[in-house]
């Protein structure tokens, strides 16, 4: 941990995504001011994802690479959508058409039932037609250039996965407080993390990671 043992260091960060494990991610104060939960979808368990909606908003996001994407055929869900801070979405977060995977799955709400969609998602042989539209969970396309050109949640899924040398996608969810089911800022956030053994990053500091290795 960093000297104030609020932060993991990068590097220990994708060690510990490798493993399957998840991260809070935090943006800056100025921007979103929110915590997300943060794993792979290349190894998504069931509990986590029952630990994933337990804890948080429960809208259940994939972020996931344009290449992914669009294999995929999911097109945004707003044509012509820019990342800009006066789009319709004030973040400019690139919703695609929500998706179920096909095969295994009932009504494609329960924890199982999400979890195996976003399994589905990270593998490289997927295609279309191995998800109905619409569905359960949402993937979002992140920016080319990742987290230097956009510092959103979306992003840093992406960067952590390749950084990780996992599939391009990975799933996200804004932790919520239970006592009035408001988002969790730094301190909510650093409290739930002890709770639950689950370190903290920034994407301040994915960024410079990600700096420094270019």
């Amino acid at each position: 941990m960093t000297n104030d043992q609020t932060f993991m260091p990068i590097q220990e960060a994708i060690e510990h995504f490798k493993r399957n494990d998840f991260l809070i991610v935090m943006d800056d104060e100025d921007r979103e001011n929110e915590g997300d939960l943060i794993c792979s979808a290349a190894a998504i368990t069931t509990k986590q994802m029952a630990f994933l909606v337990r804890h948080s908003s429960g809208y259940v996001c994939a972020p996931m690479s344009n290449d992914v994407a669009d294999r995929l055929d999911l097109p945004l869900l707003r044509t012509g959508m820019k990342f800009t801070s006066n789009d319709d979405d004030r973040h400019g977060t690139a919703y695609t058409i929500t998706v179920d995977v096909a095969q295994g799955t009932t009504t494609g709400i329960s924890a199982h039932d999400r979890a195996l969609t976003c399994l589905q998602l990270a593998k490289g042989h997927s295609r279309s037609t191995d998800f109905l539209k619409p569905g359960h969970i949402c993937p979002l396309r992140a920016v080319d250039g990742g987290v230097l050109e956009r510092p959103g949640h979306t992003e840093a899924a992406v960067e952590l996965s390749k950084l990780s040398g996992l599939p391009h996608v990975g799933v996200i969810c804004e932790l919520v407080n239970d006592r009035d089911g408001s988002m969790m800022r730094l301190s909510d956030c650093q409290k739930f993390g002890k709770a639950h053994g689950i370190p903290l990053i920034t994407i301040k500091q994915l960024i410079e990671f990600v700096k420094q290795k270019q």
